[in-house]
């Protein structure tokens, strides 16, 4: 015997209802992994409501040309350039990004001049780095926002800036000159971030045992040292006891479906440098 008709029409509407719940949990899921809520913080919460599939391509391309200079390539194509270094420390690439962020109003930081094209110069400083200026802005899909910090070794002595990089599936934050460990306030601004660009060398910045209370602090998936020139002790200091990765090469691909579980360090060779 067919199902009677009430019954019919029952089942056919806790059908719809199902269906209407299956579109709403995978539409809050879309939302959360949106550009518009491209926070880091909004990327955990929403990868703590349901487990989120991420594909095994590489989601950016990070290359590393000395100090604090670095090229971010996301997989859409958009570039952009951290802390550009004036020539004489290692060799000047050539380089057509989309945006360039200065943490730093020293020729060390700020040569914006290496690159080709037009693109946005985001200043972290102002007042040629007296005063702290808010950024918060966002290039193609990668919203750009910048987290007040102080550099030289005392904090309160130097103003500097560092940079929060909110890709669609990827955070990543470049650090700066940072000389100490973060305050609540700073933790809670960065939020949880992938990927780590990490200064060690002391004097202007944080040496590598206060890089390590910071990576104590942030917990990403990556670290990677900077600021230190050709120190290697420095290096071998700030990686004692971590998992870590040498590589013979100035860059790095990362995917989120790659990302280890507890923090890795990656030290990358800088472009150019001698071996």
């Amino acid at each position: 015997m067919g199902m009677p008709l009430r019954s019919k029409a029952h089942s056919s509407r806790e059908h719809v209802r199902l269906r209407l719940l299956v579109c709403l949990v995978f539409g809050l899921i879309a939302c959360g992994n949106s550009s518009v809520a491209a926070a880091c913080r909004d990327q955990e919460m929403a990868r703590g409501f349901m487990p989120v599939a991420y594909a095994a391509a590489s989601d950016v391309v990070l290359q590393y040309f000395g100090h604090s200079f670095f090229q971010i390539t996301t997989d859409k194509g958009t570039k952009i350039v951290t802390d550009p270094l004036a020539p004489g420390m290692y060799p000047t690439p050539s380089l057509s990004p989309h945006a360039m962020t200065i943490g730093r109003e020293h020729p060390n930081h700020n040569y914006v001049q290496l690159a080709q094209g037009n693109p946005l110069i985001l200043r972290g400083l102002a007042a040629n780095g007296a005063e702290w200026n808010r950024v918060r802005t966002k290039v193609r899909e990668v919203s750009i926002s910048n987290i007040p910090i102080y550099q030289n070794g005392v904090v309160g002595a130097i103003k500097g800036a560092a940079f929060l990089f909110e890709l669609e599936t990827l955070c990543i934050v470049h650090l700066g000159d940072l000389s100490h460990t973060l305050t609540p306030e700073q933790i809670q601004q960065i939020g949880r971030v992938d990927v780590a660009l990490v200064p060690i060398g002391g004097v202007y910045t944080m040496g590598p045992d206060t890089a390590r209370e910071v990576l104590q602090q942030l917990q990403p998936k990556i670290a990677i040292p900077m600021h230190y020139r050709n120190n290697l002790g420095l290096v071998d200091t700030f990686v004692q006891g971590l998992p870590t990765r040498r590589l013979e090469s100035d860059t790095l691909l990362v995917s989120k479906a790659s990302l280890p579980i507890a923090t890795e360090v990656v030290v990358l060779r800088p472009f150019g440098a001698r071996q």
